[in-house]
């Protein structure tokens, strides 16, 4: 079972065992409790060890390189303060369903009694955004450790696991090696409902919504197939980990953000199949509004969870309902949408730009908040391409998810499509973008509001919001010049305020072929 090496530490047991197990891309953000761990990783080769100048950039990063390897990446951050740096972004990889291992240094064993500044409950701040969470308790548990933390990491869909590593357990000798641990296969699907599934989906009033894997092309052309024999509408989510659009693929909507929005569009549904999807909900309550979005009395089916075997269960569905063999419905034609006129930008302009301009296999990190809600109709006709939405909802996602996505696939132009109020968050990233040179193109929204907010000021029923309320969510005292911002971190960069500038801007960036910044003024 093991390979034991007494003149092995425990931090180099761990990266050995990390490599064995398949983790071979670290994202850091390291401090003095982490240093035996970082000397493994300089001497022990087979490691890319991508530096970030925030924790939320790193973990950030990590969810990106699974939804585009899916494989597990490591963090390695510095005790429970870098820990709680990078929680917003664990927390959307969570509900993205990512597989992410953070390294979490503590001081020794025989520190943490004498309470030092950094001391803290590492494993309270973990355990909300984690699956899984150890702390080694010495240098020949480390590599047995980091194997089922790999492990867990790598259960379907994928999970948070947090290994804590003391420095006296990372320096001393003893460490051992341990050999991969198998993820366990995704479960089966709720055959008990199979039959009820099947009879729900018949005619135009019943809805087959998907989510999670169910999105690959193959899954996708499986569920057109359905659609076609049964007469049913398919939907994703709203937030989708990854989904596989463009020319030649089933198209597919989404149930909206805003509810008002949602609840029209679900209105129709009176029988709905949920195949990777959770049921739909609001993302918040709003007075005198429904929190659950689907029409009363619907039906709704929960056939296959996020980490059970989605393609499976689609697979019988179509057996099922005479759809084998049947042609797809919904499959996108190739076709831009007609060139905007020349004039100042606006959401319905951007997106028609964006359908001419986003290229084959790219894959689009979309972090656009309100600009992007349009974005859909005008580029499903684009080449093939994946897109990433933010699935946990705390912004600043959508540069380091870049980051990762980009590390996980060189071959593929990353056009990340960002809000400048999301921006702000993890704008360090743009460092890392230049530091590994990496292929991006970034489009930042700028609106100089929290506009999402300026919308829900309505939403909740606040009628009578000032201008004190109104600077609370303005982001124009002073004017954010990210242009400048981004030069200053070695990213090239332009601004575009009207259709001519960024048709062109997005040319430009997209033939570059390392990180390039658009500051789109609206």
């Amino acid at each position: 079972m093991k390979d034991n090496q007494d003149a092995m530490n425990g931090a180099e047991s761990l990266v050995h065992t990390l490599l064995q197990s398949g983790v071979d891309t670290c994202f850091s953000n390291p401090g003095t409790s982490e240093m035996h761990f970082v000397a493994a990783l300089d001497h022990i080769p087979g490691m890319r060890s991508v530096l970030t100048l925030a924790e939320g950039v790193a973990t950030g990063a990590a969810d990106g390189y699974y939804r585009m390897s899916g494989k597990t990446a490591c963090t390695l951050l510095h005790l429970g303060p870098g820990l709680a740096n990078g929680l917003s972004n664990l927390h959307n990889a969570k509900k993205a369903g990512s597989g992410v291992l953070n390294i979490v240094g503590e001081h020794a064993s025989t520190h943490i009694e004498l309470d030092a500044p950094l001391t803290s409950d590492i494993q309270g701040i973990a355990w909300p955004v984690s699956h899984w969470v150890r702390t080694s308790t010495s240098a020949s548990a480390v590599g047995a450790d980091a194997a089922e933390a790999v492990q867990a990491a790598n259960t379907a869909p994928g999970q948070i696991a947090t290994m804590i590593l003391p420095s006296d357990t990372a320096w001393n000798p003893g460490g051992a090696v341990h050999e991969p641990l198998a993820a366990p296969p995704r479960p089966d699907f709720d055959r008990s409902v199979l039959a009820a599934a099947r009879e729900a989906l018949d005619g135009d009033d019943s809805l087959l919504l998907l989510g999670g894997a169910a999105l690959t092309p193959e899954n996708l052309e499986t569920a057109g197939r359905i659609a076609a024999a049964t007469g049913c509408a398919i939907l994703s989510e709203w937030s989708n980990a990854r989904l596989e659009r463009g020319a030649g693929r089933v198209a597919i909507g989404r149930v909206p953000y805003p509810i008002d929005q949602a609840l029209k569009v679900l209105a129709p549904y009176r029988r709905i199949v949920l195949v990777g999807a959770r049921a739909p909900i609001g993302f918040f309550a709003y007075p005198g509004k429904p929190a659950v979005l689907t029409a009363d009395g619907a039906r709704i089916i929960g056939l296959a969870g996020a980490g059970d075997d989605l393609a499976g269960a689609l697979a019988e569905l179509a057996s099922g309902t005479g759809a084998d063999g049947v042609a797809p419905a919904h499959v996108a034609a190739a076709g831009v949408p007609p060139r905007p006129q020349q004039g100042p930008l606006t959401p319905d302009s951007i997106a028609a730009l964006l359908g001419r301009a986003i290229p084959e296999n790219a894959v689009v990190v979309d972090e656009s908040i309100t600009t992007g809600r349009a974005f859909f109709p005008d580029t499903a006709g684009a080449p093939p391409h994946s897109w990433l939405n933010n699935c946990g909802g705390s912004i600043g996602y959508g540069m380091p998810c870049a980051i990762g996505a980009a590390i996980a696939a060189p071959e593929r132009k990353i056009l990340a499509l960002i809000g400048d109020g999301s921006a702000m968050y993890t704008v360090q990233a743009l460092w890392t973008m230049a530091r590994e040179a990496l292929d991006i193109t970034v489009v930042i929204f700028a609106n100089r509001s929290y506009r999402i907010l300026r919308g829900d000021l309505t939403n909740v029923g606040v009628g009578n919001a000032g201008p004190r309320a109104i600077d609370m969510l303005s982001l124009d005292r002073p004017t954010l010049d990210f242009v400048q911002m981004a030069r200053s971190m070695g990213v090239e960069a332009c601004q575009a305020a009207d259709c001519d500038a960024l048709e062109q801007a997005l040319a430009e960036g997209i033939a570059h072929p390392g990180p390039y910044l658009i500051e789109a003024v609206l």
